[in-house]
């Protein structure tokens, strides 16, 4: 394919913050010089900012998850006008109604391709026709095995690129609420996501007050906003936790922050390949995180980081321990979380996956 031929519209939900939203600006950075233009469609967001920044045009559609048929209507005739004044040549999707919107919109000579970010074990059909015709990245090896095996979509049409994050500068900007733990010798443990069920934050607090039964020279920090976040701070209050359990909201500034902490766990139910690992391991920090689809390609239990059963506030705590009282094992898992980082999810291994692909495309 000869790519600085093509138009790129990126259709997603929208452009909040999240780890969908952090592809699809990695990809605009990626391919603005290699395309003759690109154009981001969803329903908006404070990334919206960005994308301003980069010089890259956002073009507002209602919320793709409302399935009322006026919204739907609305929105397709939106897309078809987009399609036909930027001349559009390719819709990359993120979001399952996403590719649901580009099969509908879509003639024969536009080039369909859709991310999948999660596992998901739901709507079928949806999926199956969402999918259809499409070459789908899956952003990790379980989401491929999911759309395989569930969904039946074949093999060849699903392709895995790993996410990744742009190294830390190592210009390290001091948070003086961390600073000021430190100085008294506590040791900082930070769980960085948003503040849903997905993230999995309740059984951090609780695994926080199974250590602090004995141990309370660790205080924890909460990074990261969402809808359930009067749920957990309501939950430390009950427990009696607010001098060691910390809530900071959300920060732009996380591989700051993880190089200011001396451990970062990773709590979640389910992943398709989170970003917080990568995160951690680009400077050179080591993890304990749940077993769940998508966080086990990254870490190596015993290796780069420990591995514990999802909801097992145990398990979690016993491993949280390990990693504070033992410093050698947890310098040896730092060294390798780095060597990780370098080897599989460096932003520049990410760019060369994106742009090989666009160009291995045929076009139609």
């Amino acid at each position: 394919m000869n790519l600085r031929k093509q138009n790129i519209l990126f259709l997603t939900r929208t452009m909040n913050l999240g780890g969908t939203e952090n592809v699809i600006l990695q990809l605009c950075e990626v391919l603005k010089s290699e395309v003759n233009n690109i154009v981001v469609c969803s329903c908006g967001g404070i990334n919206e900012k960005k994308l301003q920044e980069m010089n890259i045009e956002h073009i507002k559609i209602n919320d793709i998850e409302n399935k009322n048929p006026i919204n739907i209507i609305r929105n397709i005739k939106i897309i078809k006008k987009i399609i036909k004044e930027k001349n559009i040549t390719i819709i990359h999707s993120h979001h399952r109604m996403a590719a649901m919107y580009a099969n509908i919109v879509s003639n024969k000579k536009i080039i369909k391709i859709a991310n999948a970010h999660n596992t998901f074990w739901d709507k079928k059909v949806l999926t199956k026709l969402s999918y259809a015709n499409t070459q789908i990245i899956a952003v990790g090896e379980q989401v491929k095995k999911n759309l395989v095996d569930f969904y039946k979509i074949p093999k060849k049409r699903v392709n895995v690129i790993y996410n990744a994050v742009k190294p830390f500068d190592g210009n390290i900007i001091i948070d003086n609420e961390l600073k000021e733990a430190k100085r008294n010798g506590y040791t900082i443990v930070s769980n960085i996501g948003r503040l849903s069920e997905q993230k999995g934050m309740e059984y951090f607090i609780e695994a926080a007050e199974v250590i602090n039964k004995n141990n309370q020279k660790i205080k924890y920090y909460i990074i990261g906003s969402g809808e359930k976040e009067k749920d957990l701070k309501q939950m430390v209050q009950k427990k009696k936790l607010e001098d060691y359990i910390k809530f900071m909201g959300f920060r732009a500034d996380v591989q700051n922050i993880m190089s200011q902490s001396d451990l970062i766990v990773l709590s979640s139910l389910w992943e398709g390949l989170p970003l917080t690992p990568i995160e951690a391991f680009s400077v050179g920090k080591t993890i304990v995180a749940t077993s769940v689809d998508g966080t086990v390609e990254i870490v190596k239990n015993k290796e780069n980081g420990l591995l514990v059963k999802p909801r097992d506030v145990n398990e979690l705590s016993s491993a949280i321990c390990e990693l504070v009282e033992n410093e050698s094992e947890k310098k040896k898992f730092e060294e390798n979380a780095i060597k990780t980082y370098k080897e599989k999810f460096s932003f520049e291994i990410f760019r060369e996956n994106y742009i090989k692909f666009y160009k291995n495309i045929k076009d139609e």
